[in-house]
């Protein structure tokens, strides 16, 4: 993997210079060090300096300790690594045949995050660090945390929060979008170094499950640590075996906080409950349970936002949250549990979750019309795209519901009847086009979730490929008041087609030039 090197986010400019006795010291601390393969003298090799630490030879420099990780390595890797100035390299095997210091560790995986937070001089300790974990939530819950931190910074005089996040990563300065939920260790500390370089005084980031899994995050202490929810998600031959798997794995977070959160609406709360008691103090919320440490009491539309009465430990919060759906409350709830643990201002806390837009998760999309609305979402399966419709039909009662909406090709194959039925039983108008259709044809695609629509009474419903058609004509069909929701790909700027990824302008931006254009 090759990072993208802008102005604050220079891995060579950010990495401190060290000695190879370090890097050794936080493996054998690790429990991962087998041994040592290829040195003469091991005094000496301890003095080696080290000026960089990668694991694509491709960004070598003299002095580097090179990574020999992945499926995909090739020994050529390490052979072009070491033509390149590597010094010493960290792998699984010893290859004789390279004339290099070997690091000999028992599981790569385990090996990075000690290597990482070494080369970028431990750049967890300075910065404040807030984390979600679940299996919904964790974005939304992320970026109204980094709203309410915002605000706490601008009380204070200081630079906003740094997010690392599925959508995009921020520190501060730049933006760039994630690769994955939670980076790979030598990424994650990067930003981490890159944020308290540009004098952010906090992080927030999600930890996906395979990310506690495989020790992505080991070594990062938390401040705080919420739970959101979970569910069966991410159970495969390549993920997680077996829900069991799944749950255990976001389980393991709580033994790096200091605080954890904990909603006690979530199916298994008990559980994540008996987890979190490691946590020197543990914080509940609920939108139900008047029991919980913070307690939504009270909530209740007010146009395109939602006006919520909290009750905290240290007082009573009226908070306007930038959302219409049920769901995001409970996010919101649990951000601001987040930011009582963390002692944030009262002031900081009522102001800074008004202003907080998500990208593609439940994005609201003006309309030169104020009678027409749109609505952008990630959800792509039966169970999210269900609540979300039943959101805005709550919430929009008299208002027709369009919904423009495809579903994934090569793997996923029952989302199209879930998906279907959903909207079927739901939308008054559908719009069946491209989803990341990948090697399968998208009109088949369409015309499966359109079977399985009228089976659930749908009697308005339309195929076309044309993502961007699809929107005008869910436009044009507009008679009256209405909601056009388009699902699915939320924050994504990429269609995977048989050939490969293909640039996309995103649903946010597509469906606010086409109500530019077509609503008059």
């Amino acid at each position: 993997m090759t990072t993208s090197v802008h102005a604050s986010l220079d891995p060579e400019a950010l990495q401190v210079p060290g000695v190879l006795g370090e890097y050794i010291d936080a493996l054998d601390a690790a429990g991962v060090l087998d041994g040592i393969a290829g040195a003469a003298n091991l005094d000496e090799l301890s003095d080696l300096p080290i000026s960089f630490v990668s694991y694509d030879s491709r960004a070598v420099v003299p002095g580097t300790l090179f990574i020999c990780k992945g499926a995909a390595f090739k020994p050529e890797y390490l052979a072009q690594a070491a033509e390149a100035g590597a010094v010493a390299y960290v792998s699984t095997q010893h290859y004789q045949d390279i004339d290099l210091p070997c690091l000999h560790v028992s599981d790569i995986r385990r090996a990075l995050a000690p290597l990482a937070s070494r080369a970028y001089g431990n750049p967890s300790q300075n910065v404040r660090i807030s984390t979600f974990t679940g299996t919904k939530g964790k974005t939304t819950s992320a970026f109204y945390l980094k709203g309410i931190l915002d605000e706490q910074a601008r009380l204070d005089a200081h630079g906003p929060a740094a997010i690392i996040s599925t959508i995009l990563i921020d520190n501060g300065v730049e933006r760039i979008p994630s690769q994955l939920t939670s980076p790979e260790p030598l990424e994650l500390n990067l930003y981490l170094a890159s944020a308290a370089s540009l004098g952010a005084t906090d992080v927030v980031m999600e930890s996906s499950s395979q990310a506690l899994k495989y020790g992505r995050v080991a070594g990062v202490r938390f401040a705080v640590g919420a739970f959101t929810n979970i569910s069966e998600d991410h159970i495969s031959p390549i993920e997680h075996p077996t829900f069991e798997d799944y749950f255990a794995s976001k389980l393991t977070l709580f033994a790096q906080c200091d605080a954890a959160v904990v909603n006690l609406d979530m199916d298994f709360a008990d559980e994540v409950l008996r987890a979190a008691s490691c946590c020197p103090r543990v914080l509940t919320c609920s939108m139900r349970d008047e029991s919980a440490d913070i307690y939504a009491s009270t909530w209740r539309q007010e146009g395109h936002d939602t006006k919520m009465t909290v009750v905290a430990p240290r007082g009573t919060y009226e908070v306007l949250v930038p959302t219409i759906a049920e769901f995001n409350l409970a996010n919101a709830l649990g951000a601001i549990a987040c930011a009582e643990a963390l002692g944030v201002d009262a002031r900081a806390i009522e102001r800074g979750l008004a202003a907080v837009r998500v990208p593609g998760r439940m994005e609201r999309i003006d309309s030169p019309d104020p009678d027409i609305a749109g609505i952008v979402d990630y959800a792509h399966n039966e169970v999210s795209l269900r609540v979300l419709l039943e959101n805005v039909r709550r919430s929009y009662p008299d208002r027709e519901l369009c919904v423009v909406f495809g579903s994934t090709g090569d793997k996923g194959r029952d989302r199209r009847e879930g998906m279907g039925r959903a909207a079927g039983e739901l939308a008054d108008r559908i719009i069946a086009t491209e989803d990341d259709a990948g090697t399968e044809d998208v009109v088949e695609i369409c015309r499966t979730i359109e079977r399985y629509a009228r089976e659930a009474g749908a009697t308005d419903i339309v195929i076309e490929p044309d993502r961007e058609r699809a929107a005008r004509l869910a436009v044009r069909g507009c008679t009256g008041p209405a909601v056009i929701v388009m699902a699915g790909k939320g924050h994504e700027r990429h269609m995977i087609r048989a050939h490969g990824r293909d640039a996309y302008e995103g649903d946010a931006s597509l469906l606010a030039r086409v109500f530019e254009q077509e609503v008059k």
